[in-house]
């Protein structure tokens, strides 16, 4: 394997007596992956799913650049890799090739496809987990590693319960990535969130139908760079010790805790997705049995595994301490990915607030976020908060809620509010 997998600890070990929560930063680095035409041809899958509702056709310039971004992240599939093309309204429809099964990229075939992608129409209805369903039985004809899709929609899930779609995502998590899009501003963020989050992908907003191009292309050329598929993150941890929590902090905000598949003995994995060349974190914490002053307890193991193989590890460390200078010490990598999981709760949970017109609350809540992002210096988003609240004093958080706000500004807020910002990394305490 040409990738190689680095993975750096950062805590503060030293505990007070009696104290039984650890918490670690671990950031895993991926170097070294191939990138273009050297990838092996049939390693990389990719399946476009494009909303086709009625609504697509309202304003007329959605699906006409929705098209334009298919054929976008057509044109940027390399040669060799197998991809198809989904139309999504109540039902789904293969466009892509034209039966079921992946077509294998050519100038030929990326041709055909954006042809067939020219004569898309808007009619119908919403049922996402229908389309989830049609891209996993297209996977399922594949044999690529690297399993991406694209999906793009306008609209809310008329078509189907939650109970539906959830099912739905049981059945096809962890079998391919989805990135979601949702254009204009008539779509549920935590709708498109969820399925995201479930499918180890990205969600954003894209407000002007115009700008989807780019983004399909971003997206596609990402899925082309992956070089290492279904990596795991296994956690061994002692006897007595529970994991608490293990989530992705950085570039987004992901709970993976439910997640969790045992492989015994006392050691679980979480789901990471693929990689290419890049750097995430993850913030791990695991309670321990409680142990005397001076002791010192390996209360975690972290490693990258891949199959069988293990790419990369690094320890967490329990040592209990009688000096309160040592034990009180708050880990930076720590605190600023605490903030930063504070600060994405405190915005989706004043949105929520403020829809239900519990005022109070979300002035609370969003007078937090403005204070939490002043103080990590998360300036896109104090940008973003002040469309929906005016600040009086961000250093202690007073605001008061705007009367109006648009839409589009309150959405972006919300989407947006996982992504997070890299802590600048010191020396690790262990690698």
């Amino acid at each position: 394997m040409s990738t190689e997998f680095s993975v750096e600890v950062y805590q503060n070990e030293y505990l007070a007596a009696g104290a039984t929560e650890v918490n670690a930063i671990v950031t895993v680095t991926a170097s070294g992956a191939p990138t273009g035409p050297a990838q092996p041809s049939g390693s990389a899958a990719e399946v476009i799913i494009v909303d086709c509702s009625g609504s697509m056709h309202v304003p007329r310039s959605k699906l006409s650049s929705a098209k334009q971004a298919t054929a976008a992240a057509i044109d940027t599939l390399r040669d060799g890799v197998e991809f198809a093309v989904v139309a999504g309204t109540d039902e789904a429809r293969l466009v892509y090739p034209y039966q079921q099964g992946m077509s294998v990229a050519s100038p030929q075939t990326r041709a055909e496809a954006k042809d067939a992608v020219k004569k898309l129409a808007a009619n119908g209805g919403t049922a996402i987990g229908k389309w989830l369903t049609l891209a996993d039985s297209l996977f399922s004809t594949s044999s690529a590693s690297m399993r991406h899709a694209i999906l793009l929609t306008d609209g809310q899930n008329m078509h189907e319960t939650p109970r539906q779609l959830a099912r739905t995502l049981d059945e096809v998590a962890g079998k391919f990535v989805c990135d979601c899009r949702g254009v204009g501003t008539d779509w549920e963020v935590k709708e498109l969130r969820t399925i995201a989050e479930r499918l180890l992908g990205t969600v954003d907003i894209v407000a002007q139908p115009e700008d989807l191009e780019a983004d399909f292309r971003a997206m596609a050329a990402s899925a082309m760079n992956k070089a290492v598929a279904d990596v795991a993150l296994r956690l061994w941890t002692p006897m007595g010790a529970t994991v608490k929590f293990v989530k992705q902090v950085e570039p987004t905000l992901v709970d993976v805790t439910a997640r969790r598949t045992e492989v015994p003995p006392r050691s679980g994995d979480y789901p990471t997705g693929s990689w290419g060349s890049e750097t995430r974190d993850y913030h791990v914490c695991v309670q321990v049995p409680s142990a005397a002053t001076g002791e010192k307890m390996l209360a975690g193991r972290v490693s990258l595994v891949a199959g069988d193989e293990v790419l990369g590890q690094g320890k967490i460390l329990a040592v209990w301490t009688e000096d309160t200078a040592l034990s009180t010490r708050i880990n930076r990598e720590v605190a600023h990915y605490t903030g930063q999981a504070e600060l994405a709760s405190a915005i989706q949970e004043g949105l929520e607030a403020r829809k239900a017109g519990d005022v109070e609350t979300a002035t609370a809540k969003l007078g937090r976020a403005v204070q939490l992002a002043t103080e990590t210096g998360h300036t896109d988003t104090a940008k973003l908060l002040s469309k929906v609240v005016d600040v009086e004093d961000a250093r202690t958080g007073t605001v008061r809620l705007k009367r109006k706000v648009e839409t589009v500004d309150e959405m972006t807020l919300d989407t947006r509010s996982s992504k997070t910002m890299r802590v600048r990394k010191k020396q690790p305490t262990e690698s």
